[in-house]
């Protein structure tokens, strides 16, 4: 909804209060827009640090001029700026794999020419691996979040402020069963989620030390929040998951022209059972969705969020690549869900990232020998996929090179990271 439609700091003024039945009905008809998978979109987030001293945190007024000069650049993209200051770059619908590729390595390009005459550098890791979490962005809504997450612990301001992630935004699919339904789809991503949390993992430090995980990015959303990132239970229908899952989630923030404050466990489904300080509307309703983080978020089309930032010039485009592949070539879907739906007895009935499977794929990445051989078997599928879908040589180049140094080995990015103490100024970490 676009600013000018909002009240000064809320819904429409006078906007009508929002009823159960028609909140359901509202979500169940958005959250799944089906149809033919045709689109492909992704969102790249960076940590900003300086080229020269990656373990030096960056000042305010350097990020300040950073995200000055960025926005003056002519880009295909949206450019948006995280909590902590990372960028983040959100590409527009592209019509295929390549058209996505092109338009956003030309972006980047692009902003990674501007920050280098600043003297900074885009850095791909999970987690920042020096800093402490430190915002920059005062805004109403980071001050909600940040009071809602911090009652359950630290994890919240370190993912908002240090972390950092490749996006993969496909179409939901097609309404009938098959290896392009959108059920099928929303089950397969829960599942595979978790190979793509194990492959590219990219996250083994915070503060300078060994957190014990691969990614110790998805270790901090999985202890973000009681139930902000949990995916919806399993067992209803996609549409009844999660709109049930929406209706239950506790609200991060009322917005009005005072603080964003909301009683402590406040449901969407009380508030409009008249628990709110004023009934809710749509808008409230939109931006409440907006809130919640699960690993695969349904907006009309699917997000997964679960992988974490990758390293160089080009390691962003080898996870696009492979889930695109194995999500929209029609044979790669069914050979890929036949190989994770047997990762549903190691998973069991918890919710993803808190179940077993999700755990083992953040802790271990590739070690985990049941990950591992599926992963092997996903990025086999993707490269023969990769073709058919028109993807060039130096896509198809990039990712077997990724399968060659990683997964055909059992490792994953984390595991070619050395210590930061180790390291003269960082460098050997931001490549």
């Amino acid at each position: 909804m676009p600013p000018e439609a909002l009240g000064q700091n809320g819904p429409p003024v006078g906007a009508a209060p929002l009823g159960e039945e028609e909140a359901e009905d509202l979500i169940r008809g958005i959250c799944f827009k089906t149809g033919p998978p045709r689109t492909v979109g992704v969102e790249l987030e960076w940590l900003i640090h300086d080229r020269e001293h990656p373990e030096a945190a960056v000042s305010h007024d350097r990020l300040r001029a950073a995200a000055d000069a960025v926005r003056a650049t002519s880009l295909d993209a949206a450019l948006t700026f995280e909590p902590g200051g990372q960028l983040e770059l959100s590409s527009q619908p592209a019509g295929s794999l390549m058209e996505c590729v092109t338009t956003t390595a030309a972006d980047l390009a692009s902003v990674r020419g501007t920050v280098d005459r600043l003297g900074l550098a885009l850095a791909g890791l999970g987690v920042d691996p020096w800093q402490h979490p430190r915002r920059v962005l005062r805004e109403p809504r980071y001050d909600a979040m940040e009071a809602a997450l911090d009652r359950s612990g630290p994890a919240g301001r370190a993912m908002m402020c240090t972390s950092a992630s490749v996006q993969v935004c496909l179409d939901a699919g097609e309404e009938e069963p098959g290896p392009l339904g959108y059920a099928r789809r929303w089950q397969l991503g829960h599942l595979l989620g978790a190979v793509l949390v194990a492959a590219f993992a990219n996250s083994p430090f915070r503060q300078g030390r060994r957190t014990g995980w691969k990614s110790s990015r998805q270790a901090l959303w999985a202890d973000l929040d009681p139930a902000r990132s949990l995916a919806p239970r399993t067992g209803p229908p996609p549409r009844d998951a999660w709109a049930g899952h929406v209706l239950d989630t506790p609200v991060m923030c009322v917005r009005g022209d005072g603080p964003w404050d909301v009683p402590d466990g406040l449901t969407f489904r009380d508030w409009i059972r008249g628990g709110g300080p004023r009934p809710p509307s749509r808008a409230d309703l939109d931006y409440h969705q907006t809130t919640l983080f699960p690993p695969l978020r349904p907006r009309g089309h699917l997000e997964l969020r679960m992988i974490d930032a990758q390293s160089g010039t080009d390691g962003w485009l080898v996870p696009l690549a492979v889930t695109t592949a194995l999500f929209d070539d029609p044979e790669a879907a069914e050979t890929v869900y036949r190989a994770v739906k047997p990762l549903a007895e190691t998973a069991g009935r918890a919710a993803a990232p808190r179940n077993p499977l999700w755990t083992a794929a953040a802790r271990d990445g590739l070690s985990d020998p049941e990950l591992a051989a599926v992963a092997a078997l996903c990025f086999a599928t993707a490269l023969e996929a990769l073709p058919r879908m028109g993807a060039d040589d130096h896509v198809i180049g990039t990712v077997a090179a990724f399968h060659d140094r990683y997964v055909a080995r059992g490792r994953c990015p984390a595991d070619d990271l050395p210590d930061p103490e180790q390291l003269p100024h960082g460098k050997g970490l931001v490549r």
